[in-house]
């Protein structure tokens, strides 16, 4: 059988010096692609409608509106021996953005807007009701999401690879600044985007595959307020990708141009089951 991380080691043999390659692969972690029409087990939906318990109101954006339902994963469906990060065995997960581009306004939310995104967690057994999108609100197109186990791995910026060393004393960040006519280049991104191919990049746990820079730095800065602050990199050790959902065409889903929204949480929190204090953020091209 094939090891999810059998393909990302060897073309980090086949393109990294042996130390940096052996270095980095011991910091690959395991992720969920939730891929429509994929071949793993289904695990959820993209788009369509939120089954919503009977006393619980649709999450709105104060001022704004009601969020877009972006979402919904059976934690009980997924294959909890390649999970990074520690789910409930059973419930249902929610996802809720607000999309202004949809509605042809300029209020999509920043990170600092703290509501105008909502991850809804429902324990199961709770009774539950379909809803229809308020607000007049067209819903996303519907699909089923399939769990597909792919390798994550440190890059872009990610503190991790300033942190680990080879022998010589350089960090991994040092040790594979691109090619001499490239200097900078974001090898480590490169060699995740040709393992995992082309498609869309919804994901569940892992490393976050970011569109710009580490986004546990971004989620750090705006907690502490000052991205300078040197209490920085203690602050993004504590944070974990939650999901991401990529731009999507097929589910009518566009994050500015080409982007993906970024549900990040703390560690801590997660343990807690305390959903209500993830992050969203958006990065773009």
């Amino acid at each position: 059988m094939t090891s999810w991380r059998d393909r990302l080691s060897a073309l980090a043999r086949e393109q990294l010096p042996a130390e940096v390659a052996a270095k980095w692969a011991e910091l690959f972690r395991p992720g969920i692609r939730l891929v429509p029409a994929g071949s793993g087990p289904c695990v959820g939906r993209i788009g369509g409608a939120p089954a919503l318990p009977e006393g619980l109101a649709w999450p709105e954006w104060p001022g704004r509106g009601p969020l877009d339902f972006l979402a919904a994963v059976d934690c009980a469906a997924l294959p909890r021996e390649f999970l990074s990060i520690p789910l409930p065995e059973a419930g249902t997960l929610l996802f809720f953005y607000f999309d202004g581009f949809r509605r042809g306004s300029d209020d999509s939310p920043l990170l600092e807007d703290v509501e105008g995104s909502r991850v809804v967690f429902v324990p199961a057994g709770v009774p539950v009701v379909e809803r229809e999108t308020p607000g007049g609100l067209e819903p996303y197109p519907a699909r089923d999401l399939f769990g597909e186990v792919v390798a994550t791995a440190p890059e872009r910026e990610h503190i991790l690879l300033d942190q680990t060393r080879i022998a010589s004393g350089e960090s991994l960040a040092e040790a594979a600044d691109g090619p001499p006519d490239f200097p900078g280049t974001d090898v480590f991104g490169e060699l995740v985007a040709t393992a995992r191919g082309r498609g869309r990049e919804h994901q569940l746990g892992g490393f976050a595959a970011p569109v710009q820079g580490a986004v546990e730095n971004e989620i750090a800065a705006e907690v502490l307020g000052d991205y300078r602050d040197p209490r920085r990199v203690e602050e993004a050790a504590r944070w974990v990708l939650l999901a991401q959902i990529d731009t999507d065409d097929e589910a009518d889903m566009i994050w500015g141009d080409a982007g993906m929204l970024y549900w990040m949480i703390r560690a801590d929190d997660l343990e807690a089951r305390r959903f209500d204090r993830a992050r969203c953020t958006l990065q773009c091209g």
